[in-house]
């Protein structure tokens, strides 16, 4: 997804600068600090077409607090903030203020997906930056939440609605597609879940009362009383005992009753039997 907003090139000024606005939001040195390439190559594109001086991307080895972590080496593009200027979300269209969202996403943002869904993040420095993006993005019906996490200030979406009216807003057309197809998946899934456990318990029901059935017959066969019973319950148990396996609606097809009288039949000779035992 963080390829698909890179590759969008605002046509507007004011779009480009609201961008590059949303690339630094956070950032305490005015600059962009990324593991993503093709957000410090976007960097490099605003900055450039805005004739923003920057230095060429240069790579942070350890992390903050000074320790090194080589298999985690960022990319730092400087954007002056002189050059750079003043922008106002107040004031803004909503061209800019999508393109300043954007430009967020890409440079503090993340986007994750697990088993209890998508998840997308903000990771600022400070309480204020995580404060007034989640403002911003109230003002755009986004509702957010948000915590403190080793020192970071995170702002985070949970809800599959919030992400994708987010997603929709930057431009990221792709991936509210794929969140959709996600979560066709998932309801497909969990129908299908829930069919094959309702088969299985439905199965099972079947087999321990055909088990009851069928000993039942025996029981009743064994002292003779089957013999003096009612043809149709004789000729129930004879349809039992040669289909072992089949459910109440097989049985009942196949001796032309319905359901309900197959049912009676079946429960009445469980029932002579326990009279017999007892």
């Amino acid at each position: 997804m963080k390829g698909e907003l890179a590759r969008i090139h605002p046509a507007r000024d004011c779009c480009r600068r609201a961008e590059l606005h949303g690339l630094v939001h956070g950032s305490a040195r005015s600059q962009v600090r990324t593991l993503d390439h093709a957000t410090a190559r976007t960097a490099v594109l605003l900055a450039t077409s805005l004739d923003i001086p920057t230095d060429a991307p240069r790579w942070l080895v350890g992390d903050a607090r000074g320790r090194t972590r080589p298999s985690r080496h960022h990319i730092v593009v400087e954007v002056p903030a002189e050059a750079l200027g003043r922008w106002s979300w107040e004031d803004a269209p909503l061209c800019d203020r999508r393109s300043f969202l954007r430009g967020a996403l890409l440079g503090s943002g993340s986007i994750s997906f697990g088993l209890s869904g998508p998840h997308v993040e903000f990771v600022h420095r400070t309480a204020d930056a995580g404060e007034s993006l989640a403002a911003l993005m109230a003002a755009m019906n986004v509702r957010t939440l948000r915590a403190e996490r080793r020192g970071h200030h995170v702002v985070y979406l949970k809800g599959h609605e919030e992400i994708t009216t987010l997603l929709g807003l930057v431009g990221a057309n792709r991936g509210v597609l794929e969140l959709e197809t996600q979560r066709v998946g998932r309801d497909v899934r969990a129908r299908l879940n829930r069919l094959v456990n309702a088969e299985q318990a439905n199965l099972g029901r079947t087999v321990r009362a055909a088990d009851r059935q069928l000993a039942a017959i025996e029981m009743l066969e064994r002292d003779g009383s089957l013999s003096r019973m009612a043809p149709a319950l004789r000729e129930t148990a004879a349809h039992r005992r040669r289909m072992p396996d089949a459910d109440l609606d097989t049985l009942a097809s196949a001796l032309g009753v319905s359901r309900s009288a197959m049912n009676h039949r079946l429960r009445r000779l469980v029932e002579l039997a326990s009279q017999e035992e007892a």
